[in-house]
């Protein structure tokens, strides 16, 4: 299938997490396109999509949700999952799923959404978004599981492999 990931993320974290997402759909024997949210203009002759965002003060990036109010109508056409990526130190169900994602899913029929744990570098930060990690107590470094991200990837894959065949 040809499948498209498609990441809003700020400082790379996020992007990262779609690239392990690609690398395991590829491996599994997907054509694989990965874009910023911004240079998706249509979905035409895509099969499947995985649209993601890094999660700044409990929303998603504007990109991931300009995106998915332009393209509702295709994405509900296709099988979507989506991705969020958020405070390091926070339960991931809790602060990466912000309520947006949950009325997307419903409005364009998403097949699930799995939020991970994110990467923080203060010193890659606005000054305001320092101020609002300082609030919330995040802890620095790379809080991301891979396997966790690899190990979704890998469901992504099974349900797509009974559509390609």
């Amino acid at each position: 299938m040809r499948v498209l990931v498609t990441i809003a993320s700020r400082h790379g974290g996020t992007w990262g997490i779609g690239e392990a997402v690609s690398d395991v759909l590829r491996q599994r024997g997907h054509e694989v396109t990965m874009r910023e949210p911004d240079d998706v203009a249509t979905l035409d002759g895509v099969d499947a999509v995985v649209l993601g965002s890094a999660v700044y003060t409990a929303h998603w990036l504007p990109a991931a949700r300009d995106l998915a109010d332009r393209l509702a109508d295709e994405l509900a056409e296709r099988p979507v999952w989506l991705l969020s990526s958020g405070l390091a130190t926070q339960p991931a169900a809790a602060a990466n799923s912000p309520h947006e994602t949950r009325d997307l899913a419903e409005r364009i029929g998403a097949r699930g959404h799995r939020s991970f744990r994110g990467r923080l570098d203060r010193s890659v930060l606005s000054f305001t978004e320092r101020a609002v990690i300082a609030g919330a107590r995040a802890r620095d470094g790379d809080h991301r599981d891979m396997a966790a991200v690899a190990a979704w990837a890998e469901e992504v894959a099974d349900a797509l492999t009974p559509a390609h065949a």
